[in-house]
């Protein structure tokens, strides 16, 4: 079956059918809601602001690894350094940290353990 989205483009609307709804809106609206946490970074305070999801997902890392959430953004913010000489953004970079541990761990499921992704 599948829904149909309209689409504009130069030639005018094109009708597609879908077979999956790409938008998942059955979770709490409250994941979306931006928080702003003070954190040291190797010894530097700085405030990151990230939306409720992000947080959640640093704290499931931190929890594999065995170590504070303050650790492990040290530990990418020097990695980044020293790999790539920084970051204009971190956020963003925090966001994609997130999202490629999220993909890791669905690749993992179907069939390898659990491994550690940093360590801090």
């Amino acid at each position: 079956m599948g829904r149909l989205i309209r689409q504009e483009n130069a030639g005018g609307r094109l009708l597609q059918r879908v077979g999956v709804d790409p938008v998942v809106l059955d979770f709490g609206m409250t994941l979306a809601r931006p928080l702003s946490r003070s954190v040291r970074l190797n010894g530097f305070a700085t405030c990151l602001r990230l939306e409720e999801v992000y947080w959640e997902v640093l704290s499931d890392i931190s929890r594999i690894n065995d170590c504070s959430i303050n650790t492990l953004l040290s530990y990418i913010d020097r990695e980044v350094h020293l790999r790539h000489g920084g970051v204009k953004n971190f956020s963003g970079l925090i966001r994609v940290v997130c999202v490629m541990h999220l993909l890791k761990a669905a690749r993992n499921s179907r069939g390898v353990g659990q491994e550690q992704v940093f360590v801090g």
